[in-house]
């Protein structure tokens, strides 16, 4: 096993990202697999990674060519170009973070978190998050994501990384109770 963290190069890295998101999608596993091992809920499209990959490099963990994790990066810029995201990005626009309206802060929203079967518990999940703040935290002051309060496994391993919760939600759109959590650079 030969795991590094780098950002999207090729078209071929997008796909390998896109398969392993379908095979973690709540929809597409088990009840059980989704409380034991976690789950994502967030459906990119090839399109949509490319444009956010040209704007900010998207974090990927690699055995070999093979992409085994990745933690995207959400621009605020996207906020319109995922529907169930823009919920989100309307609350963090009235939400404060230390005093701080979050909108007047230099932040991201973590777009989602994916660690392979067979890869978990091996510090991927923890290597994916280092590579960010080594990417990212010179141009951005905060990471801001929200998990499903049920998604037990993910709250944990954010917490575990340095995120603190700073709010909760119930979003009636997507009828779903979340957690935002914040990671602070500085």
């Amino acid at each position: 096993m030969n795991i590094t963290f780098t950002t999207i190069k090729t078209d071929q890295e997008i796909q390998q990202l896109l398969d392993l998101q379908q095979k973690n999608l709540t929809k597409n596993i088990s009840e059980d697999v989704a409380n034991d091992q976690g789950f994502v809920t967030v459906v990119h499209n090839f399109d949509l990674l490319s444009r956010m990959n040209q704007a900010v490099p998207q974090i990927i963990a690699k055995d070999g060519d093979k992409v085994i994790g990745y933690a995207l990066v959400m621009p605020e810029s996207f906020r319109f170009d995922i529907p169930v995201l823009t919920a989100m990005f309307t609350m963090l626009d009235e939400l404060e973070y230390e005093g701080r309206l979050i909108k007047n802060t230099a932040y991201y929203a973590m777009g989602q978190i994916c660690v392979a079967e067979g890869y978990r518990g091996q510090g991927v999940f923890d290597g994916l998050y280092d590579k960010h703040k080594s990417e990212l935290s010179n141009r951005f002051e905060l990471c801001v994501t929200e998990i499903a309060k049920r998604n037990l496994r993910s709250l944990a391993a954010h917490k575990r990384v340095g995120f603190e919760i700073i709010h909760e939600y119930f979003d009636v759109n997507y009828p779903e109770l979340w957690e935002v959590v914040a990671w602070d650079f500085s």
